[in-house]
C-alpha cells in the first residue's frame, strides 16, 4: 500500500508563511508528478502547484511568485514553501501523485491518482 502524508498545515496570520510537507510511504522505486492541490469551503478542489519528476513546475496564477513547490527525490518528499499567505488561502491542502511505481520482489506495481489525507491551513488575524 502507498500512503501520502501530509504535515505543516495551521493557523498563520496574514503575511505569514508555512511549509506543509508531504512524504510518500511503502516500496517505492518512483514517483511521477507530485503536486498540491487545495479546497476552500464551497469550492471547487484546485491544482495549486505541480513538479513533475524531469523538474518542470506549475503553479496556479493565484500563487505565482508567493509558493514555491520543491522535492526530495531520495525521501520521497514534496513540500509547498507558502509565503505572503492572504486570507483568500485559507483551505485544505492536499498532496496528490499521479502515479506511484512500487516493487514486490521482482514485480513493478503501479498505483495511479493518489490522494493524501489533508491538512487544514488557515489564514486569519
Amino acid at each position: 500500500q502507498v500512503q501520502l502524508v501530509e504535515s505543516g498545515g495551521g493557523l498563520v496570520q496574514p503575511g505569514g508563511s508555512l511549509r506543509l510537507s508531504c512524504v510518500a510511504s511503502g516500496s517505492i522505486f518512483s514517483i511521477y508528478t507530485m503536486d498540491w492541490y487545495r479546497q476552500a469551503p464551497g469550492k471547487q478542489r484546485e491544482l495549486v502547484a505541480a513538479l513533475t519528476s524531469g523538474g518542470s513546475t506549475n503553479y496556479a496564477d493565484s500563487v505565482k511568485g508567493r509558493f514555491t513547490i520543491s522535492r526530495d527525490y531520495a525521501k520521497n518528499t514534496v513540500y509547498l514553501q507558502m509565503n505572503s499567505l492572504k486570507p483568500e488561502d485559507t483551505a485544505v491542502y492536499y498532496c496528490h501523485a499521479d502515479a506511484i511505481r512500487r516493487t514486490l520482489g521482482v514485480t513493478s506495481i503501479y498505483d495511479y491518482d493518489v490522494w493524501g489525507q489533508g491538512t487544514q491551513v488557515t489564514v486569519s488575524s
